[in-house]
């Protein structure tokens, strides 16, 4: 969801495995009217699973202040037992927004 406002502290996280695009930087101002696309967290392992722990760990030192993000509810998706078995469908993110059904 949108969140317009300044970032007022902003950390990549980095290691193997893990890369970050974004334009995003501490200071920046995210105007009203935006691609809510602030950065990009991609990871990958040698299996899914491998994938999704460098992921988790990614997510938890990614520090975005400042605005909200999605990084809660991608933590509580990767924690999904489901979603780490691979059994979802286009129903599944149903579960993680509210309001939703």
């Amino acid at each position: 969801m949108p969140s317009p406002g300044r970032i007022t502290g902003f950390h990549l996280p980095g290691g193997v495995g893990v890369r970050v695009d974004t334009w995003a930087y501490t200071d920046c101002v995210i105007p009203p009217f935006y691609d809510s696309l602030v950065a990009k967290l991609i990871t990958y392992g040698s299996d899914r699973a491998e994938a999704i722990h460098r992921m988790q760990r990614a997510l938890s030192m990614f520090i975005v202040e400042g605005i909200h993000t999605s990084i809660p509810m991608q933590q509580r998706i990767l924690a999904d037992p489901d979603f780490q078995a691979g059994r979802f469908d286009t129903n599944f993110i149903k579960r993680f927004i509210p309001g939703s059904k």
